[in-house]
């Protein structure tokens, strides 16, 4: 629907239902996504989010009046990018729940009274949030993530939370676990047979390589910061540009990248690995008495990834209901990490890894860093699509303080200045010494353990 038209219907159903009582709506506008899956908010976000937040649509008529023309355009480019609805309303995600991102985007601008901008509420009647909106919103949000998100391991006063507690375990099968641990740690995955998945994802380094850019077979510069692997079972997609699903999918691509491990193909990987007689009757003990494939080795190494969760951090003591597992500092770091939006995209049970966002939302971060690099392109390398250049996935902040350096070109040393960037960058909001300082030691609450041990690797400064 060309923008003009959606305009209309909201503009229309503004007048007609902005003092209604009701939140939802029994049946969207023709032509127009279903809004089912925002249920009891549907009318809320039909009225007062969608006429600005979603993407491809022609500007409303009063676009062209001198002096508002450029507020107007301005503000139609920046929304979307800000929180774009056609990612809730199109494609695969819109028969899935709301995404943890976004309820958490939409409850931080409904608590701190963001949206809708006082300049757009001036010129369409009753497209502010009245009391009651903000109550259903809030309400409607509580649920969803109730719903949807809560592992139930949380205290009830803390089930709100925008981060949820890791489980203490998930279920894996160990024949699969232990041929996936196996193959993780196997050269011959690599073309050249110089280096595994291990090379990379160093346990002793909380599942990092501590450089600011992966190095692949060959020598050759991946051109992206290593991520750390404990926990990324929990993220909604892999590797800084979303390519991957899963990590299925990821381990399916690493070994045949040429820029990491350089494999010529899954059939020279496997001709490879059936010459081991040991390992063949393993993967036979796993799998059944089938040859070796590809699905079989990727699924082997995504079981193992299952074991790789880290629990029991003091976070997550103090959402479990242990009071006094963090320090008044670090609480205050906490509420200075929400205050200044972090928790819009930072989310979930791995605090973060959930949605993709840009890395110049609010400034130019590429233009002031300087020297572009291959892999700035972000999401767009694996779409094509323009507007999803500089999109990467949210880094999940788990152990945070021993994965430095940060980013995913690797530029930021220290989680003061990757506090900085994204403060800068990301939120918008300059934070000063002692907010930075305050959140750096909520961060730190972050560390867990592994195998009933504080996960190894060296804390950042």
């Amino acid at each position: 629907m060309k923008k003009s038209m959606l305009f209309a219907v909201a503009a229309l159903s503004a007048l007609t239902f902005g003092a209604g009582t009701s939140w939802g709506v029994s049946e969207t506008p023709q032509g127009y996504p279903s809004l089912g899956k925002f249920n009891k908010v549907s009318r809320i976000m039909l009225d007062k989010c969608m006429p600005c937040h979603t993407r491809n649509m022609d500007l409303p008529f009063y676009a062209s009046i001198p002096g508002i023309k450029k507020i107007i355009a301005k503000d139609y480019a920046a929304a979307p990018r800000a929180f774009d609805l056609n990612h809730e309303l199109e494609g695969d995600a819109k028969d899935k729940p709301v995404n943890e991102s976004s309820l958490a985007k939409m409850a931080w601008v409904t608590s701190y009274d963001i949206m809708p901008p006082a300049r757009f509420t001036a010129v369409h009647k009753n497209t502010h949030l009245t009391a009651k909106d903000k109550e259903g919103l809030l309400t409607w949000i509580r649920e969803t993530r109730k719903k949807h998100y809560d592992n139930g391991l949380a205290a009830p006063e803390r089930r709100d939370e925008p981060i949820q507690p890791l489980p203490s375990a998930l279920h894996v099968d160990t024949k699969k676990a232990a041929l996936g641990q196996k193959l993780f740690n196997d050269v011959r995955l690599s073309g050249d047979e110089s280096m595994s998945c291990a090379s990379c994802h160093d346990f002793a380094k909380a599942g990092t390589d501590g450089l600011m850019i992966a190095q692949g077979v060959y020598d050759l510069n991946s051109g992206l910061n290593t991520p750390t692997v404990f926990n990324a079972v929990f993220n909604f997609r892999q590797y800084w540009n979303g390519r991957a699903a899963d990590v299925q999918e990821a381990a399916a691509l690493a070994p045949v990248d040429p820029t990491m491990m350089g494999s010529k193909g899954w059939d020279l990987i496997l001709a490879k690995l059936r010459l081991d007689e040991a390992l063949t009757n393993e993967y036979k003990h796993a799998f059944g008495p089938s040859s070796w494939t590809k699905e079989n080795v990727t699924a082997a190494l995504a079981e193992f990834q299952k074991t790789l969760v880290t629990p029991d951090s003091r976070f997550d003591q103090w959402l479990k209901g242990k009071d006094d597992a963090l320090t008044a500092e670090e609480l205050k770091g906490y509420q200075r990490f929400k205050d200044y939006r972090c928790t819009s995209c930072h989310v979930g049970q791995n605090v973060g890894g959930q949605s993709l966002e840009y890395m110049d939302l609010k400034r130019d971060y590429f233009a002031d860093r300087g020297h572009p690099m291959a892999r700035d392109e972000g999401y767009k390398a694996v779409t094509g699509r323009q507007e999803d250049l500089r999109r990467f996935k949210v880094a999940g902040l788990r152990n945070v303080e021993l994965t430095a350096p940060y980013l995913h070109d690797g530029t930021a040393q220290t989680l003061s200045r990757a506090v900085d960037v994204m403060g800068t960058y990301l939120s918008g909001i300059s934070i000063d010494e002692e907010d930075n300082a305050l959140i750096v030691a909520f961060l730190r609450t972050l560390t867990g353990t592994y195998q009933g041990k504080p996960l190894t690797g060296q804390a950042s400064k």
